[in-house]
């Protein structure tokens, strides 16, 4: 069987939900409102699928560059190039 090259291959453990998270929504995250040049850390959510970014990005931090539609663009690095990612309010964290 050929090998699949989806955006989530290779991801069974790093889209993997705790027990006491399966099944919910973190409404608290979601309702979360965000301005320009808050600090964020992206943390996928494997429970949701929409608005998720690339797998690479997991676990990075950036800031808030603004809003597209329901998703915000966050300016991070990878590596030493600076990268836009839009990702939705549930793979997001604020960043105190």
């Amino acid at each position: 069987m050929k090998r699949s090259k989806g955006q989530r291959q290779g991801t069974r453990y790093i889209l993997k939900r705790s027990k006491t998270e399966r099944g919910r929504l973190n409404i608290a995250r979601v309702m979360h409102q965000y301005s320009e040049g808050d600090r964020v850390a992206v943390v996928l959510d494997g429970g949701e699928q929409k608005g998720m970014p690339h797998r690479r990005f997991n676990g990075r931090s950036g800031r808030i560059a603004g809003q597209q539609g329901r998703a915000w663009v966050v300016e991070l690095k990878d590596g030493n190039m600076r990268k836009t990612v839009v990702a939705r309010a549930e793979h997001l964290r604020p960043i105190e």
